[in-house]
This record gives structure tokens, C-alpha cells and sequence, in this order.
């Protein structure tokens, strides 16, 4: 597989140094956690929710969905992420000159259509709320949904993610402008939160039509909690850390499981 050019990879390896070094405890309050397992720097001690819903309010459905303000609450936060994350400057150029893409295999279509549209589990039956974040070191950009899906329609999309490495594992896509890219797909796996869940992590290759090499990384990681799926991606031309990305659907689900039991508390 290509791997990115050294001088991109020395400020990555440095953030994930200084992750290893400093960590603090998973919050008490996580309903599904992975016990003693340690939390990077780049999260912070406030892990537990922090959004309720306003008095009198109640779920959309009764005992399983959430108000728009509960999936809001539900996000995670650039206070969680902890430098050097911080509120995105806008869409990367990549996302339209990398993947909007077309390739001849329908499963591996719908992926670059997935991988673009960030809906795996198509339009929300409910309340959706979105967030997304730039990583000031490396440029990478993680963007965050908490979106409302009938649960056998999130687990249909979920077994179609985990049959992708060996319905796609290598193929090749071009580009709007006409670029060949060899596109790398792989399984990445997350803690066991959620009621289901499943990530991948997809690499592209290619050049510039001046000839420069690009390589994009991005991996998308999708869990349901009960009617509710989060879906992310984390992604760039650089370091792109796998464990922000395990760590961050790790937190968001606890974080959601959270806000249900106290909308359900509430009916």
C-alpha cells in the first residue's frame, strides 16, 4: 500500500506521542464502555453528556426518539476532541476533487457515493444534528452526525459496510477532472459499543495533473444506539489517527446512550 511522504507523517507521530502520554479515565457514567481503557489527551474529563433536554420536553417517538435538541446535546464537542481540534473553517477541497468519483462496480459506487454524501443509512426518519472539526496540525477534518434511522434499516447498511473489504477491497475510481485513483478499502474495528456498529478505513491514491502524488485517508464509522445511528468520518491528505477515530464513536455513543435514558426518564 503507498504511504504518505515522510515529512507528513513526523507531526502526526508527534500528536499521537503526546496522546499516549497523558490520558485520563473513561467517564463513570458510560453505559456501554470498554472497562480500564485509556482515554488519549486529545479527550477531555468532561466525556459525560453535558446537554439535557429542556423541562417539559419529550422524545419525538415515545421511548426511542430523541428531540432536536437531545440529538444537538448528543454531539460531541471541540472541548471533547481538545487541541489541536477546533470548529471546522469549511468543506476540504478533496471532498469534490477526490470523491466525487465514478467507478463500473455498484457496491463499490455506492461507497464513493457514501463516503461523499456521509448518509450510509440514506435520508433521516427523524431528528438530525451535524457538527465538524479541523485538526490544526494536519489539516485532517472529522465531521459528526446523530441522525434518527428505523434500526433494521441501520443494520441492513451496517452488514453491507462489513461486506466491503472483500466486495472492494482494491479498485480503481476517476475523477470528476478525470484522475485515476486506486482506492484501498479495509475494516477497522471499533470498541463494542452501541447496539451494533461497524468502520472502515478507505485510502485513495493518485496524482495531480501536474503530477504531485495525493493520498486521502478517510475512515467512516457508523453505530446505532437503539433509533439512533451517529455516523462520522475522519479524514485528510495527512495523518489521519485511527484511534481518534475509535475514540470519538466510542464517546459518542456513551454520550447518546446517555441522552435517551434521560429522554425515556422523562416520558
Amino acid at each position: 500500500m503507498p504511504q504518505p511522504p515522510a515529512g507528513r507523517r513526523g507531526a502526526g507521530a508527534r500528536v499521537l506521542l503526546a496522546t499516549a502520554l497523558s490520558v485520563t479515565a473513561l467517564p463513570a457514567t458510560a453505559a456501554c464502555s470498554v472497562q480500564d481503557e485509556p482515554r488519549p489527551r486529545w479527550f477531555s474529563a468532561s466525556a459525560t453528556p453535558t446537554g439535557a433536554s429542556p423541562a417539559g420536553e419529550r422524545p419525538a417517538r415515545s421511548g426511542a426518539g430523541l428531540t432536536e435538541a437531545q440529538a444537538q446535546a448528543a454531539l460531541i464537542t471541540a472541548v471533547d476532541l481538545g487541541e489541536p481540534w477546533g470548529p471546522t473553517r469549511g468543506a476540504r477541497t478533496w471532498r469534490d476533487g477526490l470523491l466525487k468519483a465514478t467507478t463500473q462496480d455498484r457496491d463499490c459506487q455506492r461507497l464513493l457515493d457514501v463516503l461523499y454524501t456521509e448518509e450510509p443509512f440514506g435520508a433521516p426518519a427523524g431528528p438530525r444534528a451535524t457538527v465538524a472539526f479541523d485538526d490544526a496540525d494536519s489539516d485532517a477534518q472529522l465531521r459528526y452526525h446523530v441522525a434518527a434511522h428505523p434500526s433494521a434499516e441501520v443494520d441492513r447498511a451496517l452488514a453491507w459496510l462489513k461486506s466491503l473489504p472483500g466486495k472492494c477491497g482494491e479498485f480503481t475510481a476517476a475523477t470528476a477532472r478525470g484522475s485515476v485513483q486506486t482506492v484501498q478499502v479495509g475494516d477497522m474495528p471499533l470498541p463494542p459499543v452501541g447496539d451494533a456498529r461497524q468502520a472502515l478505513r478507505v485510502t485513495l491514491t493518485g496524482e495531480t495533473e501536474e503530477g504531485e502524488l495525493t493520498y486521502l485517508t478517510m475512515d467512516l464509522a457508523a453505530v446505532r444506539v437503539g433509533e439512533e445511528a451517529i455516523t462520522l468520518t475522519n479524514a485528510g491528505l495527512d495523518e489521519v489517527h485511527e484511534e481518534v477515530t475509535r475514540q470519538t464513536a466510542e464517546l459518542g455513543a456513551q454520550r447518546l446512550s446517555e441522552i435517551r435514558k434521560q429522554g425515556e426518564a422523562r416520558i
